[in-house]
């Protein structure tokens, strides 16, 4: 592998059909260009690493765009009421090589609002030969009167399922070889965003001393915790020994864990016995991101009469979770929350 190339830069979908998780979106954008109703302003909302931009890039080729005729322009560093002059002044210009120019406005909610309203006359009336595609992580910072002059688009986050299977693609195609287990992580890691996913995955490539990576290697690689420390605190919560679950949160931080990422999967499993106990008959779903062992592991802690794994129990550290990394000590909302949890 090439460290000089970044891999979502390296396996960015080049056509729509690349295009994994917005069949919503590219359906409709498929059916205006084989009518040729090609609205003048499109809108790209949705969270980080979804691939909006890469949308906007694919459309503009489908269009029949050529690169040259592209223009991308990042509003978080050109965000004044005279970037967006020029800009206006620009437009007017007739394409070198296409039939339309695109322009591709990333992170448009950066606009200042004086901006803002000097590109409002633009987006109602464009000339005939631009089109403007906007995206933006925070589409409730837009002003009503920009939304309504565009056509809007949600994209979906991708599936943790989905994260899994495009981080195991790519880095057997890098020839690596990484368990289900190890790309589970890193998909839980990516929260939702393509780019993320592919960035870990880079960096787990690159420090792997080998070609196959497992999952307690990832887990040290990107500040995972290993199984062994989640499951040492799920029994102990399971018998309300304060003791070894502290032992266990302190050998995660010694181990230099991010601790946000500790809490979600630690929920995960918390969740996990809860289920099980209620709706066993739905084993194989609740189970479907599990290891076999620790699969077994949770059954039998689900399994046991007296366990103290319950919903009050979850309640208290969901809390625990929306205070960490808030505090100066990123566990000492854990730490609370199994004080009071093994004191109950």
């Amino acid at each position: 592998m090439s460290e000089n190339i970044a891999l979502y830069r390296k396996y960015r979908p080049e056509t729509f059909k690349d295009v994994k998780g917005q069949d919503h979106i590219v359906t409709v954008l498929e059916g205006a260009i084989k009518k040729d109703n090609i609205p003048h302003a499109i809108l790209f909302a949705g969270g980080r690493g979804t691939g909006k931009t890469t949308l906007a890039r694919i459309f503009a080729k489908e269009i029949g765009v050529k690169a040259v005729d592209v223009y991308e322009i990042d509003a978080a560093s050109n965000r004044g009421i005279d970037d967006v002059r020029a800009l206006r002044e620009a437009v007017h210009t007739m394409p070198y090589e296409s039939k339309r120019k695109v322009y591709i406005i990333d992170e448009i909610h950066m606009l200042t609002k004086e901006a803002f309203n000097a590109l409002l006359k633009t987006l109602e009336e464009p000339p005939a030969h631009v089109i403007f595609i906007l995206a933006t992580t925070e589409p409730d910072r837009l002003l009503d009167t920009i939304l309504s002059r565009c056509q809007i688009f949600t994209m979906r986050q991708p599936s943790r399922e989905m994260l899994n299977g495009v981080v195991t693609e790519v880095a057997k195609k890098e020839g690596f070889k990484l368990s289900h287990d190890a790309a589970d992580l890193i998909a839980i890691a990516a929260d939702g965003s393509f780019r993320d996913a592919l960035g870990i995955t880079q960096k787990v490539i690159l420090a792997s001393g080998d070609t196959i990576g497992g999952a307690d290697e990832v887990a040290e690689i990107i500040g995972a915790p290993k199984l062994q420390i989640l499951e040492q605190l799920v029994t102990a919560l399971n018998t309300k020994d304060a003791e070894s679950a502290i032992k266990a949160i302190n050998e995660a931080v010694v181990s230099q864990v991010d601790m946000k990422l500790f809490v979600r999967l630690l929920l995960e499993r918390l969740r996990a016995v809860i289920l099980l106990r209620n709706a066993p008959g739905n084993a194989e779903s609740i189970l479907a991101n599990f290891s076999a062992t620790e699969a077994e592991r949770l059954q039998s802690l689900a399994s046991e009469s007296v366990g103290a794994i319950n919903s009050h129990l979850l309640m208290r550290f969901l809390t625990a979770a929306e205070q960490t990394g808030k505090v100066p000590l990123p566990q000492l909302p854990l730490e609370l929350a199994v004080i009071e949890t093994c004191q109950g």
